[in-house]
């Protein structure tokens, strides 16, 4: 039986979060959403969805809460869905300060709720498609760049673009931070629209990212580093490539093979590979991923504790260039 869903916002990633759920009818049964500005509210009523005058008037007619609010509102959006012990979904950044994680995990554990945050770049075929190649990675390197857009412009560029790329390498080194530096400009905005930073794991690992919201180009794209192997991801394009070395041992001779003599007297193999990147919509697979750690009582993919992490981490990236820019400005 379809679990019932309520919507909190109607803006423009609620509405694609709307239209997502409306793809996955045997999964969900949409009964509403709720948004306090008339003119986005408008938009949706007008296709028959009922609209709620409370979000707590939706929370009690649902199973399972999708709350796409900006980003101060959803620590009171999601308490007020778990304490009426409903199942939540939470666009990313989990909240607004680290706090407010912190409660939620505490808030979810106690209410034994299922709760999954909206970090969508999981789900982008090209990463699902290159995932299995990443073993460990020692060098990293991201770039996210868009075009100017006034939307998002209210919080960093560290919240609005960079968390993507911090919460995927989180996902795959499997150490924890030991140093973070960084640096950035704040261009057309009160915040930094560019951004560089530096996070260094206790593993040695060393991932370096660059975010831009005032590119003449879009890019998202992953560059991944491991003994005897090279990952592209690209985000934007969906494509993923895998560069592998391997002990060369063919006693026939391949005019087209690349093999490198080594110092040693051994050669190795030069691979290329691409990784079959199935179509799919990201924003539909993670609902969906969240209803089946529901119905089948299992951990959600992208919990409230990597939420945690990766907020945690853009923290102390926000934090450095608020020194760096005071510095800059004296």
């Amino acid at each position: 039986m379809p679990l019932k869903i309520g919507v909190l916002g109607a803006g423009h990633l609620g509405k694609i979060h709307i239209k997502c759920i409306g793809l996955l009818p045997e999964t969900y049964s949409l009964v509403g959403f709720y948004d306090p500005n008339n003119e986005a509210a408008a938009a949706v009523e007008a296709t028959g969805l009922k609209r709620y005058d409370s979000v707590e008037a939706l929370v009690e007619d649902v199973d399972v809460i999708d709350i796409v609010t900006p980003t101060l509102s959803h620590f009171n959006c999601a308490v007020t869905a778990i304490r009426r012990s409903r199942h939540v979904f939470i666009e990313k950044p989990i909240t607004h300060t680290i706090e407010q994680a912190r409660t939620l995990i505490k808030l979810s554990e106690e209410a034994g709720i299922k709760a999954q945050v909206g970090h969508v770049e999981r789900y982008n075929p090209a990463f699902v498609a290159a995932r299995p190649f990443i073993q460990s990675p020692m060098f990293i390197e991201n770039h996210r760049l868009s075009e100017f857009n006034p939307r998002g412009t209210d919080v960093s560029v560290v919240m609005d673009l960079m968390i993507h790329d911090i919460d995927s390498i989180l996902a795959v080194v499997k150490s924890n931070v030991k140093r973070i530096s960084a640096s950035g400009a704040a261009v057309v905005s009160d915040t930094p629209d560019i951004a560089n930073a530096r996070i260094e794991f206790d593993n040695g690992c060393v991932a370096n990212l660059t975010a831009s919201r005032i590119s003449m180009k879009t890019m998202r794209k992953s560059r991944l580093f491991q003994k005897d192997a090279y990952i592209t991801v690209d985000y934007f394009e969906k494509t993923a490539e895998v560069v592998r070395m391997k002990t060369h041992e063919s006693t026939e001779e391949n005019p087209y093979a690349m093999v490198l003599d080594l110092p040693d007297g051994s050669k190795k193999q030069i691979y290329f590979e691409q990784p079959k990147v199935e179509e799919g919509n990201a924003i539909k697979d993670e609902l969906k991923a969240l209803a089946d750690a529901i119905n089948n009582n299992h951990t959600p993919d992208v919990t409230l504790e990597d939420g945690y992490r990766a907020l945690e981490v853009a923290h102390q990236i926000s934090e450095q260039l608020e020194n760096s820019l005071n510095v800059i400005s004296k």
